[in-house]
Order: C-alpha cells, then sequence, then structure tokens
C-alpha cells in the first residue's frame, strides 16, 4: 500500500462529444500539455521533492501491475492528442529507471496530430543514466531533453541529491545529449534559499554561450513531506537582479502560449540581446503565478490524471482502460475532466486565498514537475 492513499473524484458522466481538440476549461484554458509518469522511482532523494527521511528502504513504491504498461500508455497519449495536446513530456520520478523507456519513446513518436504533425516529445532527467541512455532515446524518437541540475560545486550537489551522486556525472550527461542532437537542451536548478542559492552565477557562467537554456525554478510547496517554507524561497526577481548585476539581461518575448518560464537573453554591448550567449528563464511559480495560461494535464504512473502540480485528488482513467471502455468513451470522459476544471491554487495562494487541501497534496515525485 502506497503511505498516502489519493482519493479520486467519480468518473465524469458521459457528455455529448465536441470537435477534436476544442475543449477548454472553466477558465477558458485549452489542453494542449500532458506530463506522463512513468514510474515513482528516483534514484535521488533531493530534500525538495523525496526527502530520504521519508522515501526511505522501506518505502512502498507502486507494484509492476499497477504501472500503465507501455501500450496503456500510448493508448491514452493518441486520445489526449485527440483531444489538442501537442507537446508530451516523459517525466517521473525518474524516468530513465524504468525499463526499456526507448520503447515507450517509439510509441510516442509515431503519433500524429489530426493535421498530421508530430507531437513535442520531450523528457525531463536528473542527468545521472543519461551518458548511457541519450543515444538510444534519440534513435527511438525522443526530441530533447530536461536535465535537473541544482549547483555545480560538487559538494552542494551532493548534499542536494542526498545520495553522494557527483555532478560530473550529470554533465557528461548533458554532454551526450548535445552530441546525441537531443536539443535544445534545458538545464533546470531548484533555487532554495541559504542552500544553494549561491550557485547561480556560476551555473549561468557555466552554460551562457554553450546552446543549453539554463532555468532557475523557485522552491515550491509541492506535496506535504519536503517541509517547505515561504523564507526558503528566493523569488525569481531577485534571481534576475543577481544576474544582470554581472550579466546583463534583456527581455525576451515567450515562445508559446502557456509557457511556464520568463524568457532573459543576454545582452550584448549595446543591449541587444546576443543571441549567440543564449538565454535563460525563470519560473516564478510562488512569486508570479502563471495559472491563467496554464495548460498542461499530468498522468501519473498508475493512470490518475491530475489538473495541477499542487493537486490532492486524481480522475482514475486506468479503470477505463482496464475495464473494456472504448476509445469513444474514454476521449468523452478526458474532455468531460478538463471542462470541470478550474484550478488555480498558486494564483490564490498568492492572494492569500488559497483554500485548504481536502486531502494532502500529491507528491511532485508521484506526478512529476
Amino acid at each position: 500500500m502506497r503511505r498516502h492513499v489519493i482519493p479520486l473524484i467519480a468518473e465524469a458522466a458521459p457528455r455529448p462529444a465536441w470537435p477534436a481538440g476544442m475543449p477548454l476549461d472553466q477558465l477558458q484554458r485549452p489542453l494542449r500539455d500532458l506530463r506522463i509518469s512513468v514510474t515513482d522511482r528516483c534514484n535521488f532523494r533531493c530534500s525538495y521533492c523525496m526527502p530520504k527521511e521519508v522515501f526511505g528502504k522501506d518505502y512502498p513504491y507502486l507494484p509492476h501491475g499497477a504501472l500503465l504498461s507501455f501500450e496503456e500508455i500510448a493508448r491514452l497519449a493518441r486520445l489526449f492528442v485527440a483531444q489538442g495536446v501537442r507537446k508530451i513530456r516523459l517525466t517521473g520520478g525518474e524516468p530513465l529507471l524504468r525499463k526499456n523507456v526507448e520503447h515507450l519513446v517509439e510509441k510516442l513518436a509515431a503519433l500524429r496530430t489530426p493535421d498530421g504533425r508530430p507531437l513535442d516529445l520531450t523528457l525531463t532527467t536528473n542527468g545521472s543514466l543519461l551518458a548511457r541512455k541519450a543515444a538510444g532515446l534519440k534513435a527511438a524518437g525522443l526530441h530533447r531533453v530536461t536535465v535537473s541540475l541544482d549547483g555545480l560545486d560538487d559538494a552542494v550537489f551532493r548534499r542536494m541529491n542526498d545520495v553522494d551522486f557527483p555532478v560530473d556525472d550529470v554533465l557528461r550527461g548533458i554532454d551526450a545529449a548535445r552530441a546525441a542532437g537531443l536539443g535544445p537542451i534545458k538545464v533546470n536548478m531548484v533555487v532554495k534559499r541559504g542552500v544553494n542559492e549561491q550557485q547561480i552565477l556560476p551555473m549561468a557562467r557555466h552554460f551562457r554561450g554553450s546552446g543549453v537554456v539554463l532555468r532557475f525554478i523557485e522552491y515550491m510547496d509541492v506535496g506535504a513531506t519536503n517541509g517547505w517554507r515561504m523564507d526558503e524561497v528566493l523569488p525569481s526577481a531577485e534571481v534576475v537582479a543577481r544576474l544582470s548585476a554581472e550579466l546583463p539581461l534583456v527581455a525576451l518575448a515567450p515562445t508559446a502560449p502557456g509557457e511556464t518560464a520568463e524568457r532573459w537573453g543576454y545582452a550584448d554591448a549595446a543591449g541587444r540581446h546576443d543571441p549567440a550567449a543564449g538565454e535563460i528563464g525563470v519560473i516564478g511559480s510562488v512569486t508570479q503565478a502563471f495559472c491563467r495560461d496554464c495548460n498542461r494535464a499530468r498522468l501519473s504512473t498508475e493512470g490518475q490524471l491530475y489538473l495541477c502540480l499542487f493537486a490532492s485528488r486524481g480522475h482514475d482513467l486506468r479503470s477505463l482502460l482496464r475495464g473494456g471502455a472504448t476509445d469513444a468513451r474514454i476521449a468523452d470522459a478526458i474532455a468531460g475532466i478538463w471542462q470541470g476544471r478550474s484550478d488555480r491554487y498558486s494564483e490564490l495562494r498568492g492572494a492569500g486565498a488559497a483554500p485548504a487541501p481536502q486531502a494532502r497534496r500529491i507528491e511532485m515525485s508521484y506526478i512529476g514537475g
């Protein structure tokens, strides 16, 4: 049994179908981005995600039979694409721990939108297995990767991952991904005040001009096990100010609707963006909520559909899959669930109006970031 039991919302009642790609939620947000967790396991014990005191050696992970098979994931993904999804991100836990994950990538890479276009297919990883997996993932059809890296100083990084994993191995993974053509590569750094904030400038210096897009993420109050406190959040505006003092920045326009990161380009001597130097991003979901443009849904490794990173309740799609439901029935359920969505937790939290969760919030390691 899992230590945190996730209550489920009852399956949505049948609704009349509407044109594929058109369902909007209660705030008129389309469904465009699907994040699929392929495992609830990870080989790191980062304090902001899977602290060792909770996720110890006796932690009851899901049994293999509870996980969606690759065929089930691919079937659901195809139905989500028909509802408007154009981007799929594989996540975890650590997705590269899922055996033969390349086979799933092959299945997803074969999907096409209703107008015949391939999906934007990406994967988020801690980089620990990337050096040996990068070429195979590219051959299977993966487009790009995002690597989580919370510092360049080896002592800081080992303390952050809490399993004594060396930073050089992650850097080798990033080099392997670049060599394989899995780009543009993004590197995500979760900034926790008093823990790794001194790594902001070294990270920027290291990746500036490399073609890698470095993104700084505010430490978030996801789940219930990371001991989150507001005084440990370093606001994104402060990150930009620290960087600008040494590396002048210029604001850049978003690349797509619903983009989570605020983009900043390194400036040249004339104060214009220097494309050769590249850019950084800041994700300020605590201090600068972007709920109004959020177009993401999250599918857990056991087939629960979550409509917000801060959700405590999911919608059970696995029972439909394994209960013999037709594609039309599952597609109608997905559309109905999305149409009923009104989630905007970060926005309400920022206004001091976030409701207390009805149940324990789901952990990031269960549905991915």
